[in-house]
């Protein structure tokens, strides 16, 4: 199969649709702890989901990983231990700075990280990228991108200067500017790790095909081993949590017996991975009272729905990533630029998501055209990159 920049840059935006619209079944979740239903959610992310897609889609998937160099799964799995460091800071970015400034700044590390080291690292950027027409093009693709996401953190502040402390409060509980743009850095860089554990997973790709897998599905054997590295640091932070907060029970129990339910009771520094920043914003409204009456009904949970509802938010999470090894495989000799058109696709949906629930209300016009504006230049720098890519398929 022939790479088609075109093609590929579609099936980063489908990545880019799901990963910036997982966290809406989240806000189904009734009557659980964070920690709980991200862990159940994450299961079927990181475990349930690449296992039972690489099975479907590919030819022998445990013969592959066997075959593959030990060296392969071990950065690729150690990368995906420090990508999930990311994660968890990323949902601290949501709760202090809010979905859509949260998202372009950390974002913003995370695409410039993910997209230039791979190629420098490898010895690549100067003749590969600064030698060639097409890749002189994606470079600028990737400038205009960065310029996106400096206008979609502009739209942020703008908005922090025009709301009053009531209406920030009202959007997003603990708006910090300060304190969220500081880890969102920390997050930004630790998350790009997940492109250097794909590109470590190179050999497991090849041997994939090897096998007689498609190359169009190739990289979801290497989903396999990152994604396990990020479920080892989601899974121990859930799992400490779960015995700190005494909300083990919650898995099983029909009975919300616990009185922490919301985690505006919770330390921000303890619980650095938080639900999305609009379910931050609402949270309040399902809090269950510190110290119930003794009269008090216990409140009963509906299991059944908590657990559908992690299960399409995980599933939906993980087909960012499925879509991603399908774009990457279209882009020829630089895909590299694929986690550009990744992230400026997250970027693009998130904002969208934002505006829909309201997250831009109080904002004034000027404020606006920025958003608008920072939507229209990360479109802009995806159709760029993908010409460039297109250069490079007929160089």
């Amino acid at each position: 199969m022939g790479s088609n920049p075109l093609l590929g840059v579609v099936f980063h935006w489908l990545g880019g649709l799901a990963s910036g619209s997982f966290y809406v079944p989240y806000r189904k979740v009734k009557r659980w702890s964070w920690e709980t239903y991200w862990l159940v959610g994450g299961i079927f992310s990181w475990i349930i989901a690449p296992w039972l897609l690489g099975s479907l889609m590919t030819s022998d998937l445990l013969g592959v990983l066997r075959a593959s160099p030990r060296s392969s799964i071990a950065w690729a799995y150690i990368f995906g231990v420090l990508w999930g460091l990311g994660g968890l800071t990323f949902g601290l970015t949501m709760r202090y700075l809010g979905m859509s400034l949260g998202m372009a700044v950390a974002l913003g590390f995370t695409a410039a990280f993910g997209t230039l080291v791979p190629p420098i690292f490898r010895g690549q950027f100067a003749s590969e990228v600064l030698g060639t027409r097409s890749g002189v093009t994606i470079l600028i693709g990737v400038g205009i991108c960065m310029l996106g996401i400096v206008f979609a953190g502009a739209a942020g502040t703008m908005k922090e200067r025009e709301m009053s402390e009531e209406q920030k409060r009202a959007s997003i509980k603990e708006f910090d500017l300060k304190k969220g743009l500081l880890v969102a850095t920390f997050s930004g860089v630790m998350s790009s790790c997940f492109a250097y554990g794909l590109a470590a997973a190179d050999p497991i790709k090849a041997e994939s095909v090897r096998h007689g897998t498609a190359v169009l599905w190739q990289g979801l054997p290497a989903l396999v081993v990152v994604l396990l590295g990020g479920f080892t640091t989601n899974f121990l932070w859930c799992l400490f949590l779960n015995i700190r907060n005494h909300s083990g029970f919650e898995y099983f129990s029909t009975y919300a017996s616990h009185p922490r339910n919301s985690t505006d009771t919770v330390p921000a520094i303890e619980n650095p991975t938080d639900a999305p920043a609009e379910e931050m914003a609402r949270a309040d409204k399902h809090k269950v009272p510190a110290s119930p009456a003794p009269h008090d009904l216990p409140l009963v949970v509906p299991m059944l729905s908590n657990y559908f509802f992690c299960a399409l938010a995980g599933t939906t999470w993980y087909f960012q990533f499925f879509f991603y090894t399908m774009g990457e495989t279209q882009m020829g000799r630089y895909k590299f630029s694929s986690w550009t058109l990744h992230m400026a696709s997250i970027i693009i949906f998130s904002t969208l998501w934002g505006i829909a629930l309201k997250e831009w209300n109080g904002a004034g016009p000027r404020t606006k055209f920025m958003v608008a504006l920072s939507l229209a230049t990360l479109i802009a720098s995806t159709a760029i990159v993908g010409y460039g890519n297109y250069l490079g398929t007929h160089s």
